[in-house]
This record gives C-alpha cells, structure tokens and sequence, in this order.
C-alpha cells in the first residue's frame, strides 16, 4: 500500500465524521435549538442548509470509502 492511498483513506474516515458533524449541526438548528438571538426562520434555512449538505457530503464520502477500500490500486493490480 503506497503513501498515497493510506491519505486517501484517512480522508475518507475524517469525512465520516465531518457527515455526522453537518447532520448534528442541522438538526440542532431545526429541532432542538429554542434560542433568542435567532429567528425561527433564519434557524431553518440555517439547518436545512446544513442537513443538505450533509446528504451530499455523505454522497461523496460513500464515493471515496469505495474508491479508497474497496476498488483495487494500480500498483495492486
């Protein structure tokens, strides 16, 4: 396994983490969050904006797990 792939999959783990990161944030902003410093509104956009780029982090995330685990590298060929 080269150098290259090994940060390949790190990347990929640290993205997991960042896809729970943007869910958590969002749904904090949509359903828990009772703060006065902020509209309801503005608190949703806020969190649905974080929920949807989560949907699409985890997309790419899913992407690079296949590509870094699961698909064979050039060397190993």
């Amino acid at each position: 396994m080269n150098e290259n792939r090994l940060m390949q999959q790190v990347t990929a783990i640290f993205s997991i983490f960042m896809v729970f990161f943007y869910f958590g944030v969002g749904c904090y902003f949509v359903f828990f969050s009772d703060s006065s410093y902020l509209d309801k509104p503005v608190r949703v956009i806020m969190g649905s904006t974080f929920l949807f780029y989560g949907v699409y982090r985890a997309y790419r995330t899913y992407v690079k797990i296949v590509e870094a685990f699961f698909s064979k590298g050039k060397d190993e060929e």
